[in-house]
């Protein structure tokens, strides 16, 4: 059905979005276990391609140098977001005194930064190869090109961003921007492999009911407020963490952040486990388009498992692992699922 230079791009293009998850898990392991200032410095680590596996290792005064350097990258983003007109948050950038504070040297930690790294350069390349081989479209479907060559630009921006979060000292509204960056990235890796599958198949049944559109593009909406909502719930737990309260007194004491992501939790089982019971009744059932909502539902129900054992068990840190993958697998299934609401209603299973 596809030429081959076709199905190398969509190959390619499959690998990326696996990689970009794969990124995705990387990172909620760095967070879930404090590594994320295991390397102090960026890209490198301890000014290492390979990082230490012993103190004895480190560069000689290598706290001041970080520290100094940390605080000059820190006074150029400043102005940078100053020059944006967020005058207050490039204050808090200036005055934040943990960034004189530095991590001691843990092995683990500098390792599994280390690790999530390297997945990001996996991932680069990736995408560095889906942006060269989507010019097979140029003369045929240009959005997918110029998508995927953006979708690249913007990883660059993604990958500049972490280097503040490490200066920064894990500042909680960088990482916010830097997560909903990242699953901007994997929508757009989605909507070119969408593109590129659709763009030779012509057996499509339409969807007659935009209202199974509108339910999905909700629920999508609700899952990003619910990542906004989960990051400061994240950024309490740290705070209380510092402050040394026992993890069992964790969860009560987050408040309202804390309460509200768990009512959009349920509103959005609510919307996917009614769509998919519509989807069943209707003449979609058995298409891709009803299998992508039973994923949904899937991960959706994992994912309010995997919330109830962090709220019952004290924050495991395997359990907020999983909660972060999983709401992120379900923004991919749920935005590929619009996507094939939107236009077709049936996708061979070859195609997907």
């Amino acid at each position: 059905m596809y030429p081959a230079a076709e199905k190398r791009f969509i190959r390619i293009n499959k690998i990326t979005i696996f990689v970009l998850f794969l990124v995705i898990t990387a990172g909620g392991v760095v967070r879930s276990t404090g590594s994320g200032m295991g390397c102090p410095d960026w890209p490198k680590c301890f000014n290492r391609i390979i990082p230490p596996t012993d103190v004895s290792q480190l560069p000689e005064g290598y706290e001041q140098h970080y520290v100094e350097g940390r605080v000059k990258k820190n006074e150029r983003f400043a102005k940078m977001i100053e020059a944006f007109g967020y005058s207050n948050l490039a204050d808090q950038i200036r005055h934040d005194e943990t960034i004189h504070e530095h991590e001691e040297f843990n092995a683990v930690k500098t390792w599994t930064e280390y690790v999530n790294r390297l997945t990001g350069v996996l991932a680069g390349f990736s995408m560095l190869f889906t942006a060269i081989y989507s010019f097979t479209y140029w003369k045929k479907k240009k959005a997918i090109a110029i998508w995927s060559v953006l979708n690249l630009i913007v990883v660059v921006i993604q990958a500049w961003l972490g280097s503040i979060v490490v200066s920064t000292n894990l500042t909680p509204w960088v990482i916010t921007i830097h997560m909903l960056l990242a699953l901007i990235i994997v929508c757009i890796a989605i909507q070119t492999y969408y593109w590129a599958i659709k763009f030779r198949n012509d057996k499509y049944l339409k969807n007659r009911n935009q209202s199974f559109t509108w339910i999905t593009l909700i629920s999508i909406a609700l899952l990003v407020v619910q990542v906004v909502f989960g990051t400061e719930v994240r950024e309490v737990i740290d705070h209380l963490n510092q402050q040394g309260l026992p993890r069992s007194e964790w969860i009560e004491s987050i408040g309202l952040p804390y309460h509200t992501h768990r009512i959009l939790a349920y509103v959005t089982l609510a919307l996917t486990v009614f769509l998919y019971f519509k989807l069943r009744a209707s003449e979609l059932n058995g298409t891709v388009q009803f299998n992508y909502a039973k994923i949904s539902l899937v991960l959706v129900c994992i994912q309010m498992l995997s919330g109830i054992i962090l709220a019952r068990f004290h924050v495991p840190a395997v359990a907020q692992t999983v909660h972060l993958v999983i709401a992120s697998l379900l923004v991919g299934a749920q935005y590929y699922l619009l996507l094939i609401l939107n236009k077709p209603s049936k996708l061979t299973s070859a195609t997907v």
